[in-house]
């Protein structure tokens, strides 16, 4: 593989912002793999934010790039799994797995698409130093005859269609609207873009907390949510601390330790047994993207709130960590269920896409 410019490429990212900022190009915050799609001929890399490789969790993108972007090429985008309106993070993140026939299996089941938003590079031109605006201009006319799966992120320079499209879109699972300023050349690894995220706050069940990986301090508060047959189920984590936060939080919460092995009545006492986690959302499943790592956990006695801000929900858990704002003494652990939460109202993705 020879192009202009080279794998691996850390793609440009965006800092969080309260408003949708003026006088930029506007896109769907897009809930799925980043990646940077590089063509040279037949050769086809899918590089992931991280540097490593997503091309072979994903053969029916990479035909899809084989039959429908130009021979040489590098494309900025999102590898999604899109279905009856909505995204599936969830989904897509099964496709991470070390088995090739399931990978197979999955490609069929639930295939992914390809959401492109920048060109970095085409035929022997580095693109890198133009500015958005001629960039998009490229890609435009590249992807104008595009089909799915691959897709042309759809964009704007009107604020009020974006403000628009940060209260439609959530509803097909979108994360909110990215703003690029039109004149910016594309710098790699660097928070040059803005995003605007939804955000929420939800009164959690704390049921036990994971160490932090310095030391016996609190890395992360174990939240759950009540569902309406009354179990328990883990719904994510409460992190990024200061370290003397950490240290007090140890103490505040010895009183509600439970020691030793015997997790009798604790609504998480089977989280090792690998049914029980296939039927219950419980802590402690070994994740694709951390493989070996230790994901034991101190268990409490699930009688602390806290209500903590989210963005939102990915089938019945938290999508991304959540911000502790604070102890809710005067609720409940009972009254701590689905119902409180907020329901986007819902939104044909297909009509963004289209």
């Amino acid at each position: 593989m020879q192009l202009p410019v080279m794998p691996p490429v850390s793609p440009m990212l965006a800092k969080a912002v309260a408003a949708i900022p003026p006088d930029m190009q506007y896109e769907a915050k897009w809930d799925g793999f980043r990646a940077i799609v590089f063509r040279d001929g037949d050769e086809i890399e899918l590089g992931s934010r991280t540097g490593k490789p997503l091309t072979r969790y994903f053969p029916e993108v990479v035909e899809a790039v084989r039959e429908q972007l130009p021979q040489r090429c590098v494309v900025d985008g999102e590898i999604v799994v899109a279905h009856d309106g909505r995204l599936h993070f969830e989904e897509l993140l099964e496709r991470i797995h070390p088995a090739a026939s399931r990978v197979r299996t999955l490609a069929e089941r639930t295939p992914a698409s390809l959401v492109a938003f920048d060109l970095l590079a085409l035929d022997d031109d580095d693109l890198t130093a133009r500015p958005l605006v001629e960039r998009r201009a490229e890609l435009v006319q590249l992807l104008a005859d595009a089909a799915p799966p691959v897709h042309l992120a759809p964009a704007t320079t009107d604020l009020e269609t974006a403000r628009t499209w940060f209260s439609r879109f959530e509803g097909a699972g979108l994360d909110g609207v990215v703003a690029k300023p039109l004149d910016a050349s594309y710098r790699p690894g660097e928070r040059t873009m803005f995003k605007v995220k939804h955000t929420r706050t939800a009164d959690c069940v704390v049921a036990g907390y994971r160490e932090h990986k310095s030391g016996p301090v609190v890395g992360s508060l174990l939240l759950g949510l009540y569902d309406p047959d009354g179990r328990l189920q883990h719904v994510g984590v409460s992190a990024s601390f200061p370290m003397a936060r950490r240290r007090e939080l140890v103490e505040e919460l010895a009183p509600l330790r439970l020691d030793g092995d015997d997790l009798t009545g604790h609504p998480w006492a089977a989280w090792a047994d690998e049914q029980a986690q296939a039927e219950d959302r419980l802590p402690g499943a070994v994740s694709r993207w951390t493989g070996k790592k230790d994901l034991s956990w101190v268990p409490l006695r699930p009688e602390r709130v806290a209500e903590v801000g989210y963005d939102h929900m990915e089938g019945t858990r938290f999508r991304h960590t959540t911000q502790f704002k604070r102890w809710r003494p005067d609720r409940t652990p009972e009254s701590c269920t689905y119902a409180q939460l907020e329901e986007p109202v819902s939104y044909d993705l297909g009509e963004l896409l289209r």
